[in-house]
């Protein structure tokens, strides 16, 4: 980080000797960082001896996102990410991300996602058949597991027993929750403490079982998941990615895939629990469209109404709500002079609630993204300003995957459900860590109006419904390619 941020860049108000702005940002980041827009394009931010620029325009934004030689993933945060979670396509620098993008992105192909939505449709049923009428269940933790088994499964679908899955999975969730304290509070993290030493242990545990999957997957062949795939992958001299590399890039999925988009379903669900009406709407959509069945690839077209309420949920809580950037030469961002070394924050949460760009940011109103026309309209601002994904050339590779599972996950649930939001305390003041989500989210299942409820079944655990490989690519379904900026 840059010890000493650019003069021309006027601090955030509310700046306390020594501490700088901490004590906001400890209390209430997300109302800390709302704030900020109305003091300029460009704000000083101050925590302790570290100095930011927070970008408030989106236009800036942009430019901060789609340039990356000017403003890298570099400096002390990313040396720490990079401690924490590898050097994956997510947190290396510039060229690496470049080689790395290159070689990872024919696995994302638009004609593999019919194959890893028969994935998702396999463990949503699972997880569908373990819920019973009138139980609660956390929906944040459910949406944990399913989202994780999902990604191991499209990773690891032909060399991973059900058993396996599960200890990697658990792993990968100390894993995850411990980063956070490893990369904000490296000190802190250093001491021999329990959450410290479960957070050791399970890294070992997955360096250990992801290295054996990968020397098990080098000998088996040709294969149609995800890995597979990566295996196969090759720079533009020829070369593969190494053991070490992989096992960078399968953490860097299962956070994608896993955390990230259980909080976008969790996100989902609190709004929909707190706008009846359209609970309503989305769950006679979704049984219009199912039946009694899970979703499948074929139906995500008509669930239209879900869609948009995923794509609401998106802007109104992204879960990867702050990007930090590096300027590594002296640029002019807003005709201000940026020094080298200077930390650059895009919060995609204050850019979704600009009110110039999305008129009554804080109203739940999926149909701002109707196509044809008004707020939600696919203009070059709202395009700017709208980075539930990220941007540029750094954007998420997984895109298409994620709102695919996304929709049709939360489709499958209301076809069946309608769900009763128990207590919103968490998700009134949510966790603001890596990801932005709810800590727990206690959810009654009641079953949907004129449907019967399900026999009851007998509990299987999620990675037990799919044991073959990922079906091999569907034609019909490879028209489009996977967006790369």
């Amino acid at each position: 980080m840059s010890e000493s941020a650019p003069a021309v860049v006027a601090p955030a108000p509310g700046r306390w000797p020594l501490l700088g702005h901490f004590l906001p940002l400890r209390r209430d980041p997300l109302r800390f960082m709302d704030t900020l827009r109305g003091h300029g394009d460009l704000v000083g931010l101050h925590v302790g001896p570290l100095r930011f620029v927070v970008v408030c325009d989106p236009r800036l934004a942009h430019e901060v996102l789609t340039d990356l030689r000017t403003y890298d993933r570099t400096g002390p945060v990313y040396d720490r990410v990079r401690r924490a979670m590898g050097a994956g396509v997510a947190t290396s620098a510039y060229p690496e991300h470049r080689r790395q993008r290159l070689m990872m992105q024919p696995a994302f192909h638009a004609r593999h996602l019919p194959g890893y939505a028969e994935v998702m449709r396999g463990q949503t049923a699972a997880l569908l058949g373990g819920w019973r009428p009138g139980e609660t269940v956390d929906f944040a933790n459910e949406m944990f597991r399913l989202t994780t088994s999902i990604a191991l499964r499209a990773l690891f679908s032909a060399g991973l027993a059900p058993a396996e899955s599960e200890k990697l999975r658990e792993a990968f969730e100390v894993f995850l929750r411990g980063s956070y304290t490893q990369i904000a509070l490296p000190a802190y993290g250093r001491l021999p403490l329990p959450g410290n030493l479960r957070y050791r242990a399970a890294l070992r545990q997955w360096r250990k079982q992801v290295r054996d999957l990968i020397t098990r997957y080098r000998a088996a062949g040709d294969e149609q998941d995800l890995m597979a795939r990566l295996l196969a992958a090759l720079g533009e001299e020829g070369e593969g990615m190494t053991d070490a590399e992989l096992s960078d890039q399968v953490a860097v999925l299962l956070i994608a895939g896993g955390e990230t988009t259980s909080a976008t379903l969790t996100w989902a669900m609190y709004l929909l629990c707190t706008h009846p009406e359209v609970l309503r709407a989305a769950g006679e959509e979704a049984a219009r469209v199912l039946g009694d069945g899970v979703a499948e690839w074929g139906q995500l077209p008509q669930l239209e109404l879900t869609g948009r309420v995923v794509q609401e949920a998106l802007r109104m809580y992204p879960p990867s709500w702050l990007l930090a950037r590096t300027a590594t030469r002296e640029a002019r961002l807003g005709g201000l002079v940026i020094p080298v070394g200077t930390t650059l924050l895009v919060s995609q949460y204050l850019l979704h609630r600009d009110p110039d760009v999305f008129p009554e940011p804080n109203r739940f109103d999926p149909d701002r993204w109707l196509a044809r026309g008004g707020a939600g309209a696919p203009n070059a601002t709202v395009r700017r300003a709208y980075l539930p994904f990220g941007g540029g050339p750094t954007k998420c590779l997984g895109e298409q995957f994620a709102s695919a599972e996304a929709v049709l996950a939360l489709a499958s649930i209301l076809a069946r459900w309608a769900p009763e939001l128990r207590d919103t305390r968490f998700a009134e003041k949510p966790d603001c860590r890596l990801v932005l989500l709810p800590r727990h989210l206690p959810v009654r299942l009641v079953p949907r109006k004129g449907r019967a409820p399900d026999a009851p079944a007998p509990r299987i655990p999620l990675g037990d419904q799919l044991t073959t490989a990922v079906p091999p690519r569907s034609d019909e379904h490879a028209a489009q390619e996977v967006v790369a900026e």
